[in-house]
């Protein structure tokens, strides 16, 4: 199954254009590199309501797959995390714990990062660090789950 996949990065300061994306084209090269289509990307500031609009573009585009990268962190504009849950059906905590537990390795700080997985309508959502390499690393460390929830949420037959 081809994944189709978008991309919202999720930063006041780029979404103004007072520094350049680096988030979203580091994300959009790792998804390349797994095979995914990358179908829509956005840029938007830290808002709940402009967070929410994008996630719902993206979907109505098809989009099997959402990675946010930024909002993620403990500054009281952080809202990534708090936006996605107000439209989730469902929160994948696995997903959260893996990113905190294999970035820990690298970071103390790992443990301030509120990375999580949602699934919205039947769309997985994973928020990602703004860090274009924390983005990166810590997608490589769900990789593997990705394929079988999206089949599932996609309503394709699996094994299990």
């Amino acid at each position: 199954m081809q994944i189709l996949t978008g991309i919202i990065t999720i930063s006041d300061r780029a979404s103004k254009g007072q520094y350049d994306d680096l988030g979203g084209p580091a994300l959009k090269q790792a998804a390349e590199g797994y095979a995914w289509k990358v179908a829509a990307e956005a840029l938007v500031p830290d808002e709940k309501r402009e967070i929410q609009r994008a996630v719902r573009e993206q979907i109505a585009k098809g989009c099997h797959l959402i990675l946010t990268t930024g909002g993620t962190g403990v500054a009281l504009r952080d809202v990534t995390p708090e936006a996605l849950r107000e439209i989730a059906v469902r929160e994948l905590p696995g997903f959260g714990e893996a990113m905190r537990m294999e970035s820990l390795k690298i970071t103390k700080n790992a443990i301030l990062s509120r990375n999580l997985a949602v699934v919205v309508d039947k769309t997985l959502v994973i928020c990602l660090p703004g860090k274009p390499s924390g983005a990166v690393e810590c997608l490589s460390f769900v990789v593997g789950a990705i394929p079988h929830c999206i089949e599932v949420l996609q309503e394709v037959p699996t094994s299990c």
